[in-house]
């Protein structure tokens, strides 16, 4: 059974930036001209926009998405909700969210919605009694956060694994963990490799000489600052150490980057994103190695290996099952020096490895998901 609405709700917002649940949607858009799609995002959080002195703005509710390649019509919505108060003030807010969310759905005409829950906080959608699956891309029971964090993420991520009647993994070591108590689908990431079958041209922002890039969101959770400082100070004579993506960083972990010679472009659309991996020297993964980056399925493992570049990296899952030709693992000890070598190498481009994950064979695998969470849904209908 084909769902003709879905309503996602998503750890990320819509932008220019993409991420798993942006690459998914618009390709089961772009397969079911059917389809309706509500996409919701972070909610605004109001008191942490005051704790950090930004101008208190209200969430943008409401909105058409941006028209999609490929995709007949408007028939992407956005939906970002507004969170006035903590919930230890405001215990409400999760049940009023979901109705908020709900109400959403209904005025873009998609009723009785498939529920694709991304953000376990929106687990109070399960009420609704909506067919609902629950896809996990980051294990963040095991990320580092104060306790009440984890004490709330570990009880929604329990309901929802009660109760959705369909659970999608990342990646093969969240199938094992989260498969203990119930049955899950893994459904990994992929890539565009349509988008790297052309050379691309040199970004003029690139620094002049050898480039080692790392391409990806900037955030203590995954990168290992001090190893990202330490690698620039060994490199610099040599080359430029890069990093591009989104910044979530701290302001200390900011500030050390760049007293030790870091290059921080920022972020840049997802469509730009092959030429700087085409044409970066060595593509690095400078991660911290622990119980939460073992959960992960990298999207930049599938997009350096499409750019076909010599990887060096700290032995992280996904990373470390690399063919030598491909990859280099180095430790913390080691891998300042790995890179420096991977630079003065000059490897030659590879082609990616057969069998490599696109995003339009993991859509069809989604779609079958959903597929079978909407049949579930009709089933149990009155």
């Amino acid at each position: 059974m084909t769902p003709r609405a879905l309503v996602v709700t998503s750890l990320e917002a819509w932008d220019d930036v993409w991420r798993r649940n942006q690459h998914l949607v618009a390709r089961l858009l772009r397969h079911d001209p059917e389809l309706t799609v509500l996409f919701v995002e972070p909610a605004v959080d109001a008191t942490h926009e005051m704790r950090r002195e930004r101008r208190i703005r209200r969430g943008a509710g409401l909105r058409n998405g941006p028209m999609l390649k490929g995709v007949a019509g408007s028939r992407l919505w956005l939906y970002q909700p507004t969170k006035l108060l903590p919930r230890r003030v405001d215990p409400g807010y999760d049940a009023r969210r979901a109705r908020a969310i709900l109400r959403a759905a209904e005025a873009v005409g998609a009723r009785r919605p498939v529920i694709w829950i991304n953000d376990p906080s929106t687990a109070a959608l399960l009420d609704a009694g909506l067919p609902t699956l629950y896809d996990i891309t980051d294990d963040w029971t095991a990320a580092s956060r104060s306790k009440n964090e984890l004490t709330k993420t570990i009880a929604y991520e329990e309901t929802l694994l009660e109760r959705a009647a369909e659970v999608v993994v990342c990646s093969p070591h969240l199938a094992s963990l989260k498969g203990r108590t119930r049955a899950v689908h893994l459904v990994t990431n992929g890539v565009d490799l349509a988008a790297y079958e052309a050379d691309q041209p040199r970004p003029r922002d690139l620094p002049p000489g050898p480039v080692a890039l790392y391409v990806g969101t900037l955030h203590e959770d995954r990168l290992d600052v001090e190893l990202v400082c330490r690698t620039a100070r060994q490199i610099g004579g040599s080359g430029s150490l890069v990093l591009l993506g989104p910044d979530a960083l701290e302001e200390s972990s900011r500030s050390a980057l760049v007293d030790a010679g870091v290059v921080l472009l920022g972020r840049r659309p997802h469509l730009a994103v092959p030429a700087y991996l085409q044409q970066a020297d060595v593509l690095v993964v400078p991660h911290v190695v622990d119980a939460f980056t073992e959960s992960l399925d990298p999207i930049k493992l599938y997009e350096y290996l499409a750019a076909g570049r010599h990887v060096v990296a700290t032995p992280v899952a996904g990373f470390r099952d690399l063919d030598p030709d491909r990859a280099t693992i180095a430790d913390r000890a080691r891998f300042a020096d790995a890179v420096l070598a991977a630079l003065e190498q000059d490897a030659p481009r590879l082609v990616p490895p057969d069998g490599l994950a696109t995003w339009d064979r993991q859509s069809r695998l989604m779609a079958e998901v959903v597929a079978r969470v909407a049949l579930s849904g009709a089933e149990r209908a009155p």
